[in-house]
């Protein structure tokens, strides 16, 4: 497993202001693995906790370096309902940014839909959480759950990465 990044621009000054850690595998029989494959394969394994633990820390790491450099950018990361629904997930998240310097503000936790509707008030209670440390959410892909506008209200909350499903035949589809 390695990461790459993929850099997120701003489209005024075309400026990189983050960075999305984007988890790939590369089996030296097989060559590379579409993630489609190998992440349903680990989300029902129940690996994705400790892969998405090696990812928490290899982007933080890196974001840090990064930072050291003199080239600060905000590094966001998936992050599986699994991953999510551990107990210790924001320690873990708090004890990896300290580990390694990052200020919380360049961490950026991108979560699915369903990760806000399995156990609402159990999902508030950690974000808020996250939020206190002062890491950034994400809802990503929003649309293609089943998710209310009304949960965004209640849910800390900073930015929508809305599904290319909503925006798939613009401008001509109505």
């Amino acid at each position: 497993f390695h990461l790459r990044y993929q850099p997120q621009v701003e489209l005024q000054g075309g400026a990189v202001i983050g960075a999305e850690a984007l988890l790939r595998w590369r089996d030296a029989d097989l060559g590379d693995i579409s993630p489609g494959e190998f992440i349903p394969v680990a989300e029902e394994s129940g690996f994705i906790v400790a892969l998405g633990d090696w990812v928490l820390g290899e982007a933080v790491r890196q974001a840090a370096a990064w930072r050291a450099a003199g080239r600060p950018v905000a590094v966001s990361i998936n992050v599986s309902a699994l991953q999510f629904q551990q107990p210790g997930f924001v320690g873990r998240v708090a004890a990896v940014l300290q580990e390694h310097g990052l200020p919380s503000r360049l961490l950026e936790l991108e979560l699915t839909e369903s990760i806000l509707v399995q156990d609402a008030d159990e999902a508030l209670a950690r974000l808020r959480a996250l939020d206190r440390i002062g890491v950034q959410l994400a809802i990503d892909d929003f649309g293609t759950g089943y998710s209310s506008l009304g949960y965004l209200k209640r849910f800390p909350i900073r930015r929508l990465k809305i599904d290319r499903s909503f925006i798939k035949g613009l401008p001509g589809d109505e």
